[in-house]
């Protein structure tokens, strides 16, 4: 006697009895909680050296502040010896201060420029 064995020649995979898809798994999302990047400012120090038009002139070029708000600025760090150029995050503030420092290096000026958390 020959028994013929019934396969399945289906793709879909085989139901459970009860027709309620037993054995599928069920993937819940869990929202992640982003915390915004830290922020960091853009510090640059005074000098007795270092001309007042220089520091206007960086501050426009590299960090796109208008004549008047580049003037504050600057009479702040004059005043004050210190005035924040601008707060980014960590990378882009650190660039900044890079390209500060070349700057200064290039035209001969001991101008400072350092970052701080905000």
């Amino acid at each position: 006697m020959t028994r013929s064995l019934n396969s399945h020649a289906s793709s879909e995979p085989p139901q459970a009895p009860d027709g309620e898809g037993a054995g599928s798994v069920v993937v819940e999302k869990e929202e992640l909680q982003l915390e915004p990047p830290k922020l960091y400012q853009v510090v640059m120090l005074n000098d007795d050296f270092t001309p007042m038009e220089f520091v206007v002139y960086v501050l426009q070029d590299l960090f796109r502040h208008d004549i008047e708000s580049a003037t504050q600025i600057m009479l702040k760090i004059h005043h004050e010896g210190r005035g924040v150029c601008g707060v980014y995050t960590k990378d882009v503030a650190a660039t900044k201060v890079e390209l500060v420092l070349a700057a200064a290096r290039r035209a001969g000026h001991p101008l400072q420029c350092i970052l701080e958390t905000a």
